[in-house]
């Protein structure tokens, strides 16, 4: 498992395995998240309702915020925000890449953390966030107008 921490309260990685989920509670991890939709998956062991089982198998919150590619909206930011702010942490986020549950770190963070920070956090987690730029800038502003 390619595990890539991007605070103190949330890591993320690409395609973890079902046999990782028990690791991830070992390692401390007190939620995970599946942000790759089950559309992108062909076998059931991979699927959310299998990840969700295993889960809270090895007593975990789990959420299923599925991010289809080149569909990043306030309602998804706004639901993975929700998310950690009430979820136990450290939380755990996956996708195919990672790069999508990194994204929504990144959009949640806009506003809070400065820009270039994010992108620097980042890139050293292995992803590259210079392109969202003008994403995250908006979200900054946006954030500053509404709280």
């Amino acid at each position: 498992m390619d595990h890539r921490k991007l605070s103190d309260h949330f890591s993320v990685a690409p395609q973890i395995e079902p046999e990782d989920v028990a690791k991830l509670a070992e390692m401390g991890f007190r939620t995970l998240i599946t942000n790759r939709p089950d559309e992108e998956i062909e076998d059931e062991e991979h699927r959310s309702a299998n990840m969700a089982s295993l889960a809270a198998k090895h007593g975990m919150n789990y959420h299923y915020l599925p991010y289809y590619p080149g569909e990043m909206t306030f309602d998804l930011v706004a639901d993975y925000e929700a998310i950690m702010k009430s979820a136990p942490k450290p939380a755990f986020g996956y996708c195919r890449s990672g790069t999508r549950s990194s994204h929504l770190w990144g959009m949640s963070q806009a506003g809070l953390m400065e820009l270039d920070k994010i992108v620097e956090t980042a890139a050293n987690a292995g992803y590259d966030h210079s392109s969202l730029m003008p994403v995250l800038k908006f979200y900054a502003t946006r954030r500053g107008k509404n709280g």
